[in-house]
């Protein structure tokens, strides 16, 4: 090796000694006090959208449960803890903003030990097979430890926006400020209720006429862990039931292929389209494109207790 080359590598190594402390410098600078125009490859945000660092804090705390509810935010905001809890059931609703089933896998992983589910709700909007996941990994990432399932889920959903939100994430668990950190219960619309679930102000849907052919798409690593997820379900005893929740009716008359994927959760196991089940109202019942509003969800609940109430095997 000539000496021109040796003095490229020292200049190189050199540079990188610099270089790679002062981009996690930069990194946890902009993390934390940059404004929001700056952040658009980092999403570090603890208790973010969806009041999901108050969840988290309530799940190591909850101890066993009878009825457990999974998804996206069709979950969190789909299935209201206070009705169930009602019927005399304990129940924890462990949804997350757009969780796809790679970061269902990391809160199995997590928690499933502790709160040992009788009945698991599993909500498999089809939205969520489609997903690349990074949204809700670094939801995730911003508002619980990150463990080795925290690694393991960055593997797998790579990019540099959750690469960029791991660095303040690993920081603020060694800092502490995850631990101290408290989350107001109301934020704007929003009110968090406990058990998980989140409660919006009263609004509804002014409906934009759409006629579009649509299709449901997935993703093969979406429908692997999907059924790694079932099949770790089982190995705990847990019975499942697989709901797409209901979306607004002049919305999912667009898909031309929901028989397709009805066919494929069929498949996994006993599974309920309460789109097919009940009769709502775009503005009367639904908030945006793809939310119940709350005289929505009470609806949707009611009809899912009665079927639940009709086998009561499952929560014996």
């Amino acid at each position: 090796m000539n000496k021109e080359i040796l003095n490229l590598l020292k200049k190189g190594l050199l540079f990188a000694a610099f270089a790679i402390p002062a981009y996690f410098v930069l990194l946890l600078i902009t993390a934390n006090w940059a404004p929001d125009p700056f952040k658009r490859n980092i999403n570090f945000r603890m208790g973010s959208y969806g009041h999901m660092h108050s969840r988290l804090k309530e799940v190591r705390e909850s101890g066993q449960v009878e009825l457990l509810f999974l998804g996206s935010s069709h979950t969190y905001r789909g299935f209201d803890t206070r009705l169930f809890e009602a019927e005399g059931w304990r129940v924890f609703n462990l949804g997350s903003s757009s969780q796809s089933h790679l970061q269902t896998q990391v809160l199995l992983q997590r928690y499933l030990q502790s709160l040992r589910p009788k009945l698991v709700i599993y909500e498999v909007y089809p939205g969520t097979f489609a997903t690349d996941g990074v949204e809700s990994s670094t939801d995730i990432l911003s508002n619980d430890v990150v463990d080795r399932y925290a690694w393991t889920m960055v593997l797998k959903t790579p990019g540099l926006k959750v690469f960029n939100t791991l660095v303040p994430a690993l920081w603020s668990d060694w800092t502490g400020q995850k631990s101290t950190y408290i989350e107001e219960a109301v934020k704007g619309p929003d009110t968090y209720v406990p058990r998980g679930y989140v409660e919006m102000e009263l609004q509804h849907y002014k409906t934009v006429r759409d006629t579009s052919s649509r299709e449901w798409t997935w993703r093969s690593k979406q429908l692997r862990a999907f059924a790694q997820n079932l099949e770790m379900l089982k190995d705990a005893g847990a019975e499942v039931l697989l709901v797409m929740a209901p979306i607004p009716p002049g919305h999912y008359r667009n898909y031309k292929n929901t028989a397709v994927f009805d066919s494929l959760m069929q498949n996994h196991g006993r599974y309920y389209n309460f789109n097919d089940l009940m009769l709502l109202n775009d503005s009367l019942h639904f908030y945006d494109a793809h939310h119940l509003n709350q005289l929505g969800v009470e609806a949707f609940n009611r009809e899912l207790i009665k079927l639940l109430k009709a086998e009561p095997e499952w929560l014996k």
